[in-house]
């Protein structure tokens, strides 16, 4: 006999003059299993204030990634550790665009309930309204947080309105028939308790149909009582089925896979051959391998052998991939999901094939300027991209960055990639020992002090200088310090006087960006990688101070504005 799974309708209505004008967004994701064990069914709300031209972006905005970035949680990670990481995260990186954007903000109220097993889970910031209808029992499951400045009403503990986000948490069994009403505060004022149960209770079979009576009642209310009625939306979703109580526990899951035995070349796993051992350290296994029923060759990481359960690097491992797949860029290595199900503990990623750039600037030590130069850039792409996702690397050196065969960088390595202002600073800082410092590791690494974007900031300086003089910045590295005292041994090597073609401008911009004090460097990547880009001649490669002879074209338009100004001056002298 089939066992009863969890299944739910829903059903939604939206009141606006114009879609694009619509400030409000809400979703419904039901997965295919075993995604629904392990993570649940999901509804959610969002809405943002009238008076914000980036309204609809920031709505749509907040429902779309969580979504996105729920559903690509370890499994391992419970419903309640899922959703505040997903949630954190991206109230990181709404406050840090709405610090770039000067006509709107991304800021907006969202109320989030995941439904797994016989249990919901209701996450709320803001002031959208979340309602359960069981029986003839109409109850408010959100709390309003709203601020009153001048008359008007705005919300408060909202996304993106603050670096740190307040989340309201409760988790509640689940009945069969539960109906959960999901609206926003535009209704506050229209109708009352007993308007929304007999609404509903019409004819609850069909839901869509439920959520247009709601908008119907609401807005023609609003248009009695004197104020607008076109900006409602309602969202109904009814609990239909619930499995039996030992079928609330998923199957197993990622985290609790063994990890995998020591593998050689002509081994294989879960139909994965290996072709060669790319790399053995203290906490990791790599591998290039062959997936025998795809053909695709890939890359397989995986914990070392020796570690224990209990082990900060092997719990950090279960992060890699998620925080790797949340960002996109050609300039970051690739996930790669499996054909097969896991019975190990590794992830897969893109095989890239090329080389370290170690061994790249072994093979070419007469590379111009230029080609160095836009190797730099690609790189602080890559660095860049992942700090939009509010990632930091934190291991950027030559052996972690690889170039294929056409030129194209590509960031690897996330061995100790930290989520800002949501991996603890201390536990990051765990990981990065345990791993240990490189020559490329910015000082506040050593001295365990804050770190943050300018660290990463220092590390592709240190890589980049590196490239273009084959030396370090200071005699001292980092990774030698011992006290803040040792600080003041760290004396800038001018890049210049290992290399004549580095100009002072570049020379300049590589100094304050490996500066010692991380206060004083850039303070966004985005300025040091303008700082890096320097006129290039496509005839002689030569970058700034270099001679520039003018094409044939160029030559000819001379010629032509000469002749001209010749004939303009003789017709004024013949006057």
């Amino acid at each position: 006999m089939t066992p009863v799974q969890l299944s739910l309708s829903f059903g939604q209505a939206f009141v606006a003059p114009e879609r694009r004008r619509h400030r409000s967004s809400m979703s419904v994701r039901f997965p295919e299993p075993p995604l629904l064990a392990a993570k649940g069914a999901c509804a959610l709300i969002s809405d943002s204030t009238l008076r914000n031209n980036l309204a609809k972006q920031a709505g749509d905005l907040s429902v779309k990634g969580f979504l996105a970035d729920y559903f690509s949680t370890p499994d391992h990670w419970d419903v309640k550790t899922s959703a505040t990481r997903v949630l954190r995260a991206l109230n990181a990186w709404c406050f840090n665009q709405n610090r770039q954007v000067s006509d709107g903000s991304y800021v907006s109220s969202l109320s989030a309930m995941v439904y797994r097993g016989r249990e919901a889970h209701l996450f709320h910031m803001g002031d959208t309204l979340v309602f359960r209808l069981r029986g003839a029992e109409f109850e408010q499951l959100t709390r309003d947080h709203v601020t009153d400045l001048g008359g008007y009403r705005y919300p408060s503990r909202a996304m993106g309105m603050d670096s740190g986000l307040e989340i309201d948490y409760v988790s509640m069994p689940l009945k069969q028939g539960d109906l959960f009403l999901f609206t926003t505060q535009a209704v506050q004022g229209t109708l009352m308790p007993s308007d929304y149960v007999r609404l509903i209770r019409e004819d609850a079979s069909d839901l869509d149909a439920a959520c247009e009576r709601l908008a119907a009642a609401a807005r023609e209310r609003a248009q009695e009582r004197g104020y607008g009625g076109d900006q409602f939306c309602f969202q109904l979703v009814r609990i239909d089925a619930l499995p039996e109580a030992s079928e609330d526990r998923p199957g197993r899951v990622y985290g609790d896979l063994p990890i995998p035995p020591e593998l050689s070349p002509g081994d294989r796993l879960d139909g994965l051959e290996v072709l060669s051992v790319l790399s053995r350290t203290a906490q990791s296994r790599v591998y290039h391998v062959h997936d025998l029923h795809s053909g695709r060759e890939m890359v397989m990481k995986a914990p070392s052998p020796e570690l224990s359960s209990l082990n900060a690097y092997l719990e950090h491992f279960l992060l890699q991939q998620w925080v790797v797949e949340r960002v996109k860029s050609p300039f970051v290595v690739r996930i790669v999901e499996p054909s097969r199900q896991r019975r190990f503990l590794y992830y897969l990623m893109a095989y890239v094939k090329g080389e370290t750039l170690a061994e790249w600037a072994r093979r070419h030590p007469q590379a111009c300027l230029n080609q160095r130069l836009d190797i730099a850039n690609q790189l602080g792409k890559a660095v860049q991209a992942l700090h939009l996702r509010d990632l930091l690397h934190q291991r950027i050196h030559p052996d972690n960055v690889l170039i294929d065969s056409h030129g194209q960088v590509v960031l690897a390595d996330f061995s100790a990639c930290h989520l800002r202002d949501v991996d603890g600073h201390r536990r990051s800082m765990e990981v990065v020992r345990q791993l240990g410092l490189t020559e490329h590791s910015a000082p506040e690494y050593a001295l365990e002090d804050e770190v943050g974007r300018r660290s990463d900031q220092y590390s592709l300086a240190s890589t980049i200088y590196w490239l273009l003089t084959g030396e370090l910045p200071y005699t001292l590295t980092p990774d030698r310090l011992r006290s803040h005292t040792d600080l003041e041994q760290l004396a800038y090597r001018s890049a210049r006087s290992l290399n004549p073609e580095v100009s002072e401008a570049l020379d300049d911009a590589l100094r304050r960006a490996l500066d010692p004090q991380r206060a004083l460097r850039f303070r966004r990547m985005s300025e040091f990688r303008r700082a890096l880009r320097l006129p290039r001649d496509p005839g002689n490669g030569t970058a700034e101070g270099g001679s520039r002879k003018p094409s044939a074209p160029t030559r000819f338009w001379q010629g032509v504005a000469g002749i001209l100004l010749l004939l303009l001056v003789l017709s004024w002298l013949l006057r």
